[in-house]
């Protein structure tokens, strides 16, 4: 459960410790609250429980996974393998309220007042109880899920705006979540169950119809919505086809995946999803023909079953054409027009932080990207390469999550495709850069062709004054993030401002 979640004030309230004396109105409203909330009992199915330890006719206010953010009333989920699974932190939730707490082992000797259950796999029960607890929002949305290793934000994002225009759209992402009267950012860690069906309420009782969903990474846990049936699916790479539970009523297959046709095949076996075929490749039911891609943007004519149309995409590089080609496939097998929602793909905002083109009329080109694997700095390097004119000057780091034993091969995929690179901090948290330093350099190839510089800030200002016209400077890793972690402190930092301003400098000493 997060902060900004709406929550049920009155029944939290009727929870709290009262003075022994209070009025007879007082606890005529407390007991009514209490009648109408949910109860234990409500929210587990038949056979989920392997043993309990206490009432079950008990009403709770809500559910929480993380001990800190228990309110009074609350079912707590001790799940195990977290910071939030051991006794600690059950006492934790006991003392701030939590009425009740789900568990794969009950303690032996449990605290008093509370009720125990124990259920055979508290993460599963999870999902199925917050669902239950949500009154089913996922019934009354139409959900499209977006899963794959690359692409996901901007397809959802790009989903997102094909399908507005009528009732609103939620979505839920790695950078903020849409719950439809309101935008938040993003936590930077996957969702769960319970914050997923409380925000799916939300947008719900906002008026969405539809809802799209980022699966992994820090988007929404797959985990949190196993069971959940999705109108549409987007596969941007082969293998993802396994984070839906049960099978959609529409998948979209990426043919330019080299596993694509194969999965293509093998999901129209089965019969049990209709699938749907995008990219570049000729056999695809929705592609591209006469692509000509640039920096600046991206023509192309969008082939689809019954028409076609040309247009002009403001997205830079290869990849996002491949995003949009899966966004108009499932956007048109939910039934939209293409020749309508593709009219306004000039207007369309682009995604922050997704190999986002920054123009404040310097000489060179500037992209931020939130690319910090190999995989991702291959996949976004390998994209801008063949349409830079001049240098591809790349600025990259490795933040403290990231393993160590891999640090080499992010060196070695800049170097591959950069003209030259700055190694520089990302989130280094409490690991000294001289160590992070340390570990990335057996990845060099060239040495004449990097150099290193511990501050982010002056790591890009290095980069851009080094930036001739027809270059391209892509400052790589926090995309849309606007802090550094740096030891036990989060500080104010955004690429995307620092370039700004660095160019500023720049061009203000140029006209001098």
């Amino acid at each position: 459960m997060i902060g900004y979640l709406v929550q049920n004030y009155p029944l939290i309230h009727a929870f709290q410790v009262t003075p022994t004396r209070r009025n007879r109105g007082e606890t005529l409203a407390a007991g009514r609250i209490f009648r109408q909330a949910a109860k234990l009992a409500d929210c587990f199915g038949s056979g989920e429980i392997v043993a309990v330890k206490g009432p079950l006719d008990r009403p709770l206010s809500s559910l929480a996974i993380d001990s800190r953010r228990v309110l009074p009333g609350a079912l707590f989920f001790a799940l195990p393998g977290s910071r939030d699974g051991g006794a600690v932190s059950i006492d934790e939730a006991v003392s701030r309220g939590a009425i009740a707490v789900v568990t794969q082992k009950i303690p032996l000797f449990p605290p008093g007042k509370v009720t125990f259950i124990r259920v055979a796999d508290v993460r599963a029960t999870l999902a199925r109880v917050a669902q239950r607890h949500g009154q089913f929002p996922d019934r009354d949305l139409t959900l499209v899920g977006v899963a794959g290793a690359h692409g996901k934000t901007s397809v959802a994002h790009l989903l997102k705006y094909f399908l507005s225009g009528g009732p609103r759209v939620g979505l839920l992402g790695s950078i903020n979540y849409d719950l439809g009267s309101r935008v938040v950012p993003a936590l930077g860690a996957a969702l769960q169950a319970d914050d997923v069906f409380g925000m799916m309420g939300q947008m719900r009782n906002a008026g969405c119809r539809h809802a799209v969903l980022e699966l992994g990474a820090r988007g929404v846990d797959p985990e949190g919505v196993r069971g959940v049936k999705f109108a549409a699916a987007v596969c941007t790479s082969a293998g993802c086809e396994t984070q839906f539970s049960a099978a959609p009523k529409i998948t979209a297959v990426n043919l330019d995946d080299p596993s694509g046709e194969n999965l293509a095949a093998r999901l129209s076996a089965g019969a049990a999803t209709r699938v749907i075929t995008y990219g570049e490749n000729p056999r695809a039911m929705v592609r591209a023909e006469k692509l000509v891609v640039k920096l600046e943007h991206a023509s192309l004519r969008v082939v689809w079953p019954g028409g076609s149309m040309s247009v002009v995409s403001p997205l830079v590089g290869r990849g996002h054409v491949n995003n949009l080609l899966a966004a108009v496939a499932t956007a048109w097998a939910l039934g939209r027009d293409p020749a309508v929602f593709l009219a306004q793909l000039r207007a369309f905002p682009g995604v922050t932080g997704r190999m986002e083109r920054l123009d404040e009329q310097q000489p060179f080109h500037v992209v931020v990207d939130s690319a910090r694997t190999e995989s991702a700095l291959r996949h976004t390097l390998r994209s801008l390469r063949p349409i830079t004119p001049g240098r591809l000057l790349v600025v990259f780091g490795s933040g403290a999550d990231g393993e160590r034993a891999l640090r080499p091969t992010l060196t070695r995929a800049v170097q591959e495709f950069a003209d030259f690179a700055v190694g520089t901090a990302d989130n280094p948290r409490h690991e000294p850069i001289a160590q992070i330093f340390d570990d990335l350099r057996p990845g060099v190839t060239a040495p004449e062709k990097i150099t290193w510089i511990g501050d982010r800030r002056y790591a890009i200002a290095v980069a851009l004054s080094l930036a001739r016209p027809g270059d391209c400077v892509v400052i790589a890793g926090k995309g849309h993030e606007c802090w550094q972690k740096i030891g036990g402190t989060v500080c104010p930092f955004d690429d995307r401002q620092v370039v700004r301003e660095c160019l500023g400098e720049k061009l203000l000493r140029a006209s001098a």
